[in-house]
């Protein structure tokens, strides 16, 4: 499916006013702020354009598969995908910036993204096209506010210039309001080492936690708020974001009917001098779920197929994960993550994950001559519940999995390797290699070998 922008719109009418905001609209809305807006300053972007471009083409190995499903892996196939964003920002007032991203996306992940919960192309979409496509998956405003009055001792950091984020200085202790259409995932469970499929690590459960199911349409965007407060080596984060229509949907539920609320606990401190960071992540969903031992009684009564759909009703879907990094020398860090969800109902949005861990190395190339180059370095184990067992073994088919049957369970074991390449002061070339033990929670199929080259240029 493809989401055609159309002028007149209301986003569009969003995206005029947001660039072209009076002076006296900007005065209004910092007069009415409780807290002093952050000034500008000479090092301040007031425009900023940046642009990508990402290609990825990944292959999976022959493997052992003596059956297949819906929802399963097949050996030896190929698969690609292309992307190219423009990024626009502006400063609308002191402390607020407005970016607008359009982006053209075409091609498909391995089996049309399925046969594995932690899958292994973040780059890959849940809907795809052979056909170059257009879209919109960002339209946000962003306010930064001081809080209190300014002390001479108080730090101030500094922020580079990038993609949706304008340069300039900001205090340590600040506030920080993000609303429109964005991703979860650009506020909540950063990692500098593991989260980003064009530059760092592919893997799902690996660039995110496999079991935060955070809200989002089928691309990985939604819309709502969010908001950061920064207090010395402390922040805390809370966001309200709109689920999409049904689970696994390319629309957003409208009028917030059914929606996630997150709240996040951040600690940054140094050991033996260098900087790292904890992160506690809480997520609630509240949509029409189904339990997954109700869709398996009910498929047992009537002597029909596993419907998940037939037993949705509303109902909560929580769970928790902690995210580590550390740097260890400087060139190398270190990442964690750790997570529990509900494992008696559907997953809403993300993927078949109720519990994960997943651990790594990110090495930048200084020692051999090499310092733009990284070799990264990840393990992931991720389970399932009996209850989602069940379903499974019954035929029930899942986000990304479902072979049909699932006699024999065990833990997704993953291995991920890539060494990204500096060919150009702008882009990189990335060889990655994945190992992927029981795919899909199966011991009968695999284990499976899927390799990839990546592609990455921005500005």
């Amino acid at each position: 499916m493809t989401w055609h922008r159309r002028a007149g719109s209301p986003a569009g009418l969003a995206a005029a006013i947001f660039f072209a905001a009076s002076p006296a609209v900007a005065a209004a809305a910092v007069a009415a702020a409780v807290v002093e807006p952050i000034s500008d300053t000479p090092v301040a972007e007031s425009f900023a354009v940046h642009g990508q471009f990402t290609y990825v083409e990944q292959e999976s190995a022959h493997f052992n598969a003596p059956y297949a499903g819906a929802n399963s892996l097949s050996p030896g196939r190929g698969a690609e995908t292309l992307d190219a964003t423009l990024y626009l920002g502006r400063r609308l007032w002191p402390g607020a910036e407005a970016w607008i991203n359009g982006e053209i996306d075409q091609g498909f992940g391995l089996d049309d993204t399925l046969g594995v919960a932690g899958f292994p192309s973040g780059e890959a979409y849940k809907i795809g096209k052979n056909q170059p496509y257009l879209r919109l998956p960002r339209l946000f405003v962003r306010q930064t506010l001081n809080r209190g009055e300014a002390s001479q001792d108080e730090s101030r950091a500094t922020v580079d210039p990038a993609a949706n984020q304008l340069g300039g200085t900001y205090r340590e202790n600040r506030v920080v309001i993000t609303v429109g259409k964005f991703s979860v995932g650009d506020v909540f469970d950063m990692n500098q080492y593991a989260h980003d499929p064009r530059s760092d690590f592919l893997n799902w459960a690996a660039i995110d936690a496999g079991t935060f199911d955070y809200a989002a349409d089928a691309w990985g965007y939604t819309a709502g708020a969010a908001v950061e407060w920064y207090r010395n080596s402390w922040t805390l984060r809370g966001g309200v974001f709109d689920l999409s229509d049904v689970p696994n949907s390319a629309r957003l539920e409208p009028g917030f009917h059914e929606f996630q609320s997150i709240l996040e606990l951040e600690q940054r401190h140094r050991i033996a001098g260098r900087p790292g960071k904890w992160m506690l992540t809480v997520f609630d969903s509240r949509g029409r779920m189904g339990l997954l031992d109700d869709a398996v009684r009910q498929a047992q009564s009537s002597s029909t197929p596993v419907n998940i759909a037939a037993v949705r009703a509303y109902r909560s879907r929580g769970g928790a994960n902690l995210n580590f990094e550390q740097q260890l020398t400087a060139d190398l860090g270190a990442f964690a993550r750790l997570g529990k969800a509900a494992g008696n109902v559907e997953p809403y949005e993300f993927t078949d994950i109720d519990r994960t861990v997943s651990a790594g190395l990110s090495l930048q190339g200084t020692a051999w001559r090499r310092a733009d180059d990284t070799l990264g370095v990840a393990a992931i184990n991720n389970g399932i519940s009996s209850a989602r067992q069940r379903y499974l073994n019954a035929g029930g088919l899942g986000v990304l999995v479902g072979d049909g049957r699932l006699p024999h369970p065990g833990p997704e074991q993953i291995l991920e390797s890539y060494y990204s390449l500096s060919v150009l002061k702008v882009a990189h070339l990335a060889f990655d290699y994945q190992w992927i033990n029981h795919p899909a929670y199966n011991r009968d199929r695999g284990p499976a070998s899927v390799v990839a080259v990546r592609l990455h240029a921005q500005f």
